[in-house]
């Protein structure tokens, strides 16, 4: 037989269908070229990989962020262990190479983008001398890959994935995007974008996530800023990467009319009505928001001062509704000035603020943030679980980490995360969930889309995200199995294979 690449998305917990494409998968797919055949793709959301299909002399390339880390160790050595050649790439594979090298039975890792770079990797492997590292950099927009979406699995996935630009010129303590992908927005051509798009409608996708670190990459105050310093070369660039905005967004209103579009982007985004008014037009319904803390002391913890908080915040949020922008707002809790009010006051704001959906986090140091070397320098003699030092946390079993890591001044880990699975509970109770789609759609049809949705988001993120137990873990996934299997039906168009690329 002759030999395979796999691209493997580990997880510990599969759910049978999942919400969004993991795009990087389909990309590297698209980067590997035909001259080994398709690659096989393993997506461990929906289901746990098959060792039998691992054979001697495989490449097995798999993608790790640091939640996912341990799992893809175990994969990699498995992988190993059947005479394959094992190769990492992702976040934590760029921040840690060293460390995956040593864990993850690793013959090469790649730091970086890996759209260009990828080839070569699988090419060096076959012929039996890959480099312990390659280092693929931070690429061009114009020199992004579209993916191979040809072999996503049939019935698996709700909303589709195309990314237009990467980087995020703000400096959040609690992100490391901004250090790995760079501050430097990189957009991708607006032809490029468009032509992923309009080949996923043809297959029947019509909820499509714009993944992006951030889709508005230039907010107007940073053009103010280069008028008053009169700097015409910063300010024309600034202009180009905004005009490149618009220019998308004038292509996406011609697409089919039932056509759905999510992204991400930060709160400046609801002071721009130009902009807002693109959006609306392209018909992109909803936002990812990063509102972190309801309060200043809770901004300033996490760097996001430009943020605002109280009534401010409350209004400010509006606006995204008043556009046609539906927000999921995202909060941390465990930070060093929040009370135990500030669970509360969270859950009155974000029912005030009309959000459609919400998402409520426990502080954690992730690698690659100021967060986390503020934390480790901390840590003089760290806690050790099993052997492993907190400073080290990923590498510590699911089921035994902590939940808060940094001792909070006037609560314990354990009230933090009761607390804040209290909140989820009471966002999404069936008469919180049940009034806001009220207030989101219409129909009857997408009314009971929202409520399966908003269920299975819940089931997804939040029991599994902070339960102290594998039985609630596995619980929970078995709901979403069900709800899963359910809310696509209702996402999922038609298929337009005539569909043709707009003018």
């Amino acid at each position: 037989m002759s030999l395979r690449v796999h691209l493997i998305n580990p997880s510990r917990v599969e759910f049978g269908v999942a919400v969004i494409t993991p795009r990087w998968l389909y990309v590297l797919a698209a980067a590997t070229g035909r001259e080994w055949g398709d690659p096989l793709i393993v997506d461990e959301t929906l289901k746990q990989i098959d060792p039998e299909s691992i054979a001697k002399g495989d490449v097995v390339g798999i993608g790790i962020h640091t939640g996912n880390a341990r799992r893809g160790y175990e994969i990699g050595n498995l992988a190993r262990a059947r005479g394959a050649w094992v190769v990492y790439g992702g976040i934590h594979a760029t921040l840690f190479p060293d460390e995956v090298l040593a864990n993850g039975a690793a013959h090469a890792v790649v730091k970086g983008d890996g759209d260009l770079i990828w080839q070569q990797v699988v090419r060096d492997c076959i012929a039996g001398q890959p480099r312990q590292i390659y280092d693929g950099g931070r690429i061009a927009g114009d020199r992004f890959m579209p993916a191979r979406w040809d072999l996503l699995p049939p019935d698996s996935y709700m909303w589709a994935s195309v990314q237009t630009v990467r980087g995020c010129p703000k400096h959040c303590s609690f992100c490391s995007v901004w250090r790995t992908d760079g501050q430097q927005p990189r957009s991708r051509e607006v032809e490029s974008v468009v032509g992923e798009i309009v080949e996923l409608r043809r297959r029947g996708f019509r909820f499509i996530a714009l993944a992006d670190d951030n889709f508005y990459p230039v907010p107007l105050s940073d053009i103010a800023m280069a008028r008053r310093k009169a700097d015409p070369a910063k300010l024309n660039e600034l202009l180009a990467i905004r005009q490149q905005r618009f220019d998308l967004m004038k292509m996406l209103e011609q697409l089919p009319k039932d056509t759905v579009f999510f992204t991400q982007i930060t709160m400046e985004a609801a002071e721009d009505e130009e902009f807002l008014a693109a959006m609306r037009r392209a018909r992109i319904k909803g936002a990812l928001v990063g509102v972190e803390s309801v309060t200043s002391e809770g901004l300033k913890d996490v760097y996001k001062g430009f943020n605002l908080s109280g009534e401010e915040l409350v209004e400010r949020l509006k606006k995204f509704r008043k556009h046609g922008v539906h927000v999921l707002g995202s909060f941390i809790f465990g930070l060093p000035s929040d009370r135990e009010q500030t669970f509360d006051a969270t859950l009155d704001l974000a029912d005030r603020a009309d959000l459609t959906f919400a998402q409520f986090v426990l502080l954690t140091p992730f690698p690659g943030t100021l967060d986390f070397e503020k934390w480790a320098k901390s840590q003089e003699n760290p806690e050790t679980i099993d052997g492993v030092p907190v400073t080290t946390h990923w590498l510590i079993p699911e089921h035994k980490r902590p939940k808060i890591f940094s001792l909070h001044p006037t609560m314990s880990a354990e009230q933090i995360r009761v607390h804040t699975q209290n909140v989820w509970d009471q966002f999404y109770s069936w008469r919180r969930i049940w009034n806001r789609s009220g207030l989101a759609v219409t129909s009857v049809k997408s009314r009971v889309a929202f409520v399966l949705v908003s269920k299975l988001y819940r089931q997804m993120y939040a029991n599994t995200g902070i339960a102290t137990d594998s039985a609630r873990i596995n619980r929970s996934a078995k709901r979403a199995q069900f709800l899963g299997r359910m809310a696509r039906r209702l996402f999922m168009g038609r298929p337009m294979p005539e569909l043709q690329m707009p003018q």
